[in-house]
């Protein structure tokens, strides 16, 4: 508690503060810190608006020609879009293609008139009755063409502020679509696996003998295997993709590094004065736990889960970039990287950098954050200037 003077200089005792009161004023002389959470909020609060149908709803639907640069990079108007895929029209000048031609129409009418003289000869009726094979197809390719090359053929450009993908769909709302999908994966992870580690941690901690070895034992097994192979076996084991099965795979994968400080800080705090206290007067184990020690240990788990969470968003991106995480009818950051490698052959790079930069400045911003926590939180570290003990 520290002292400051009156206007008599009388020494006057400032009102105690708690841990967290003391946690937020060194936090928020973070500038670096602050400026990361307003950055990690922005992020989730985009994943919100995303699954909630506010943004990005429309991100699998076609709304431009496919392969269109982004509007900052070429101006929608003198942009030409590479190559015409189904639903979109390559145009070049003002001329309109309205005649697409048969590939067969001149073996077709000289069938017919072969048929004809053969059955004039035998005086029979001439038959004009041949069916084209692929007339339906042809008129309905008319029909898109007509459509196409009227006022609709720019339809989105000046909204396409990162491009088209090969479909024509808008590569910024899939970035977003993926963030909620990557975000809300690794953060569902990292929740599971701290609590599971937590859990475990707190009772072989502190009750020690045959759970104390049960727990080692299971940590040794699941430590020795590398993470990301454990993972890759289990997500080729289970052969099933989905959201929710990536957060199960790395939830049960995850835990070990939370088990292992949880584990030691119970252990530590279990000769703690105030633990003897509460033992004194009668409090059970459980309640010493869970109402004693952990307050005394949040800040270990807030930590633990701000990197579990940095790490579980790479874990999910790795495993639908390889194929095992997001089904074909979804989208990820992971998913959004498959695509872009082969965009990036043909010179297509909007879509790579759109999904790197939003990985790469949430899990920078996440990082960051993290790192201030570390630092608000540990009552070891004396603020600048002698303020905080």
């Amino acid at each position: 508690m520290n002292a400051v003077l009156s206007k008599n200089n009388a020494p006057v005792a400032e009102p105690v503060r708690s841990m967290w009161q003391l946690a937020l004023r060194r936090f928020r002389a973070d500038r670096i810190g602050v400026v990361s959470a307003v950055v990690v909020l922005a992020g989730l609060l985009l994943c919100l608006a995303s699954a909630a149908g506010w943004m990005a709803s429309a991100w699998n639907q076609e709304v431009g020609p496919s392969d269109r640069p982004p509007a900052w990079w070429v101006s929608g108007s003198a942009a030409e879009p590479s190559s015409a895929q189904p639903g979109t029209l390559a145009k070049k000048g003002a001329a309109t293609p309205t005649d697409i031609e048969d590939p067969i129409a001149a073996e077709l009418q000289e069938a017919a008139l072969s048929i004809g003289r053969q059955s004039s000869q035998r005086r029979e009726p001439t038959p004009t009755d041949i069916v084209d094979p692929i007339e339906a197809e042809l008129a309905q390719a008319r029909q898109q063409v007509t459509g196409s090359a009227g006022p609709s053929i720019g339809l989105g450009d000046a909204t396409l502020w990162m491009g088209t993908d090969k479909w024509g769909r808008d590569v910024l709302a899939k970035t977003i679509k993926g963030a909620q999908t990557s975000i809300l994966v690794g953060l569902s992870a990292a929740l599971m696996a701290t609590l599971i580690g937590a859990m475990l941690g707190a009772v072989t901690g502190w009750f020690g003998g045959w759970a104390d070895d049960l727990g080692n034992w299971v940590y040794n097994v699941i430590n020795a295997i590398p993470s990301i192979l454990l993972i890759l076996a289990i997500a080729a084991v289970l052969g099933t993709k989905g959201e929710w099965a990536i957060v199960l795979i790395l939830g049960l994968t995850s835990w070990t590094g939370v088990y292992r400080l949880m584990r030691g800080e119970y252990m530590k705090q279990r000769q703690r004065e105030y633990v003897r206290a509460a033992e004194a007067i009668g409090a059970s184990s459980w309640r010493q736990i869970f109402v004693h020690v952990l307050p005394n240990v949040s800040h270990v788990l807030l930590v633990q889960f701000s990197l579990l969470t940095v790490a579980c968003i790479k874990a999910e991106v790795i495993l639908s970039y390889l194929g095992f995480g997001v089904p074909v009818d979804g989208v990820s950051w992971g998913t959004m990287l498959t695509e872009a490698q082969n965009d990036l052959l043909v010179g297509k790079w909007w879509q790579l950098l759109s999904a790197t930069l939003a990985m790469s400045i949430f899990v920078t911003a996440l990082s960051l954050l993290t790192d201030a926590l570390r630092d608000a939180l540990d009552p070891r570290i004396v603020q600048q200037g002698g303020q905080d003990v």
